[in-house]
């Protein structure tokens, strides 16, 4: 880094503020993992270290909330264990995320990829998954057929793979773990504390029932703390004097009153350090070479954009006819108490609102009104109704507004040079 900083130029300020995310950024992935831990960390590292050195299959189940550090927890540890010579030389690892390997072809796809084995596998023909996966682990030995390489395959989102038809791929690493046909270590990552009722009887029977539970119990204070040690840069930052400036700065920062109370309220709406970093990534980008610092002004319109609404702000990007719907809708669902209605049912109170205006500036061909709602079904301001048949005209399907009242009034209020008759015919109290 220190080389970097001289080829850069100690007077470029810029080069000084992207310094700062540089080392901020590493800080996070550092100080990520919290000491409170070790305990769960030494007993994680010497589980995977009997599979990678000693050849012990394994499985364990890493539970917590989101944001409590179990991926974090399994990187730290996976970085320690690759640090032994026989670990670095023999462990295989297999990365599947439930989000992604949606059933257990793919997933079997994915295994073949991450171990290099597309060629062995070749055209051959299996007859089930457990052979083809029996296979794989074979074309493993090593050279001398006398032992296999050891395999650590991490589940990601490991609750989803319950979800698989007849939870087949859980159900072979398992087995394989249980019966040594072959030295692996199964590691699941899920947020799911229920994740063991989700298994199947045969399933479970066949795993090891280690669980390892990650809660966070982070108090207000040492959130705070966290913000503060997040945002300084360390001591051996190259221009020790600018560093020194930073910090005080944010010292200064994290003791404003209304600093402290935009935290407070991000502490109680989410202790996730993924929600925090997002928030300080978001100051961090209004620092420029103009203001290098952060001031309590950046921290708050930061807030506002974390805590704003979504879809609110997808209607500020809507178009006339398609904010003319979403009010004609917002109207039916006034009238008729929520219940369900269809693209004609919208085009005739539209045609309501049409008809009480001199001017013919909003008069549009059906096929353009089709289009404009087939868009807001496209993105999801609008769902067909549960049980609506699939063959019912486009027209007479039935469907259901995913926004409320008071969603389409703020939206209607930021919404760029929005007509005033428009206005007024969203906020009168019949269509």
């Amino acid at each position: 880094m220190q080389a970097v900083y001289l080829l850069l130029g100690k007077r470029n300020c810029f080069h000084k503020l992207t310094l700062i995310l540089i080392y901020i950024l590493q800080l996070w992935e550092h100080y990520g993992y919290c000491s409170q831990k070790q305990s769960l960390f030494r007993h994680l590292l010497e589980l995977l270290k009997r599979t990678a050195v000693h050849g012990e299959s394994n499985s364990v189940l890493i539970v917590g909330p989101r944001g409590a550090g179990k991926t974090m927890l399994l990187k730290c540890v996976l970085r320690d264990l690759l640090e032994e010579k026989e670990a670095q030389k023999n462990l295989l690892q297999v990365h599947l995320n439930g989000l992604l390997q949606t059933d257990d072809r793919i997933a079997l796809k994915e295994i073949t990829r991450q171990l290099h084995l597309e060629n062995v596998v070749g055209d051959k023909v299996f007859g089930s998954f457990a052979e083809n996966l029996a296979f794989l682990l074979e074309a493993l030995k090593k050279g001398d057929r006398s032992s296999s390489r050891p395999v650590l395959f991490v589940l990601d989102e490991f609750d989803l793979f319950a979800h698989h038809k007849n939870q087949t791929l859980l159900y072979n690493l398992f087995d394989v773990s249980q019966s040594a046909q072959a030295p692996i270590a199964v590691v699941g990552v899920t947020c799911r504390l229920d994740v063991l009722e989700l298994l199947e009887k045969r399933v479970k029977s066949r795993f090891s029932h280690r669980q390892i539970h990650l809660l966070s119990n982070l108090t207000f204070t040492e959130y705070l703390e966290r913000v503060q040690t997040q945002l300084c840069l360390p001591d051996d930052f190259p221009d020790s004097k600018f560093a020194q400036d930073w910090n005080d700065s944010i010292q200064t920062l994290c003791e404003d009153k209304s600093v402290e109370e935009v935290l407070q309220r991000h502490f109680n709406s989410s202790k996730d350090f993924r929600s925090m970093h997002m928030l300080l990534m978001l100051c961090l980008s209004r620092v420029s070479v103009a203001k290098p610092a952060i001031k309590p002004a950046d921290l708050l319109e930061a807030s506002r954009l974390c805590f704003a609404d979504a879809k609110a702000n997808m209607l500020h990007g809507l178009s006339i006819l398609e904010l003319c719907l979403i009010i004609a809708m917002k109207h039916l669902n006034d009238v008729y108490e929520g219940e369900p209605f269809n693209l004609q049912m919208v085009h005739n109170e539209f045609k309501k609102f049409l008809q009480r205006k001199s001017n013919s500036m909003y008069n549009f061909d059906q096929p353009v009104i089709m289009k404009a709602f087939e868009h807001l079904q496209q993105l999801e301001l609008i769902r067909p109704a549960d049980g609506s048949s699939a063959k019912t005209q486009r027209e007479y399907q039935l469907m259901r507004l995913m926004l409320d009242h008071s969603q389409i009034m703020e939206a209607l209020q930021k919404y760029p040079q929005c007509p005033t008759d428009i206005k007024q015919w969203a906020m009168s109290a019949f269509g």
